[in-house]
């Protein structure tokens, strides 16, 4: 069972999350109203997954996120919030969430993306990855990526998995993981999320 932590400093919406994750099946451990008792709980609990607001008061989502990073907490962050401004997008990212959520997404999308987290694997909202994969149509500064490279960080940012995008290019998943190395060593990231995030920063994107 994926055991989570929920940090929310609206009791209201952290009771709502919570109980509806529990009516999924899932094990919620520990609930926090900040982001200190959030990297707390963390630390004490070691969920699985911790469903994360980005905006609270005294310690925010962010340096939550770049203290758990540092502390090298191997529970995955998905970041669930209303704030969907590419500063908050990009800043969540570069700092090490695995995936980032708008709360008025349905709750298939939350239960999809929650598992997703604990797999390790990227789970960007619909209006985030749209925005973030519309920064690939732009012309860049491109030049450190192949034309096969660019064409696997556009489907990236718009969250196609490694298996769909082998099947879209028609390769191997193994070529598609490669392709996905060399962008990370170029990019000097470790993984999918923040190889979109980084490759913004630096006008590939747009």
């Amino acid at each position: 069972m994926i055991k989570i932590v929920v940090a929310d400093d609206h009791p209201v919406v952290r009771d709502g999350v919570v109980g509806v994750l529990r009516a999924q099946g899932f094990e919620v451990v520990g609930q926090a109203g900040d982001g200190a008792e959030a990297i707390a709980l963390v630390e004490e609990l070691e969920p699985d997954v911790l469903v994360l607001d980005l905006r609270m008061p005294g310690t925010g989502g962010v340096e939550v996120i770049e203290r758990l990073r540092a502390q090298e907490s191997r529970a995955g962050v998905l970041v669930l919030t209303t704030f969907d401004t590419d500063t908050d997008v990009v800043a969540a990212i570069e700092a090490g969430a695995t995936g980032y959520l708008l709360k008025d997404a349905p709750t298939p999308d939350l239960v999809e993306a929650v598992r997703a987290t604990a797999a390790g694997e990227t789970v960007l909202s619909p209006a985030v990855a749209t925005r973030l994969a519309s920064r690939l149509r732009s012309p860049g500064p491109t030049a450190q990526l192949s034309p096969r490279e660019r064409e696997v960080l556009a489907l990236v940012a718009g969250g196609t998995t490694n298996r769909a995008i082998a099947a879209k290019l028609f390769v191997s998943e193994a070529t598609v993981k490669t392709h996905l190395g060399h962008i990370f060593d170029k990019l000097g990231v470790t993984d999918r999320a923040a190889a979109v995030a980084r490759a913004y920063d630096r006008g590939i994107l747009g």
